[in-house]
């Protein structure tokens, strides 16, 4: 079960900030979101070489959890599942799904529509799901959310995925493709209490 603290962190996007004098803005601990291939695991300090090519060192909590997902079809998707999908605009002026994935059903966080940054122009919709149907398009995702609705043509290439297996430091191996959000301090240094990573040849594709 993936818990409040790791998706409230890794999947919504806005974050309400208090305005702070620039020193101070400075000093605030910033969350990155991590895309990558591990390079080395040690226990405590995680290598990954981020999809830019650049080395990134990442500390782990003490009480880090690793995450896995296995892999869903849109048959699996129901009328009310809270789901997140990223989606880009095609040049047909329709959101096309990149990726799906599901929530814990007893999840508490906001749903919304906001820029997401795993593609350009692709966007995140954290929402409930309220239908699925065949339209001209193909497989149309209907979803609905605080501040209005959204239908999101889902293809053969869109990734859906679930919460798998809990993980352990046994899946941290070099080579598998991981995902993170990780908290940026004042001194540049990064760490992350959570962790998705690949397994069974299934990626995380957020």
């Amino acid at each position: 079960m993936w818990t409040k603290s790791y998706l409230a962190a890794a999947l919504v996007i806005g974050l309400a900030i208090p305005a702070l004098t620039p020193s101070a803005f400075a000093q605030a601990p910033q969350q990155q979101r991590i895309r990558g291939t591990i390079t080395k695991f040690d226990g405590k300090v995680l290598m990954v070489k981020s999809r830019e090519g650049t080395p990134l060192t990442i500390a782990v909590a003490p009480n880090y959890m690793v995450r896995t997902l296995v892999r869903k079809k849109l048959s699996d998707i129901h009328q009310g599942d809270f789901v997140g999908t990223t989606s880009i605009p095609g040049k047909d002026g329709k959101l096309h799904a990149v990726e799906i994935h599901f929530f814990p059903a007893n999840l508490n966080i906001p749903d919304s529509q906001q820029p997401w940054d795993l593609q350009p122009d692709s966007m995140m919709t954290n929402a409930h799901v309220t239908g699925v149907a065949k339209k001209a398009e193909g497989q149309t995702l209907s979803v609905n959310y605080k501040n209005g609705t959204a239908d999101v043509i889902v293809d053969k290439k869109t990734a859906i995925v679930a919460p798998g297996t809990p993980g352990s430091a046994n899946d941290l191996k070099r080579g598998k493709a991981v995902y993170l959000s990780a908290t940026k301090g004042a001194d540049g240094n990064l760490t992350s209490g959570n962790i998705t990573v690949e397994k069974n040849g299934v990626k995380p594709p957020m």
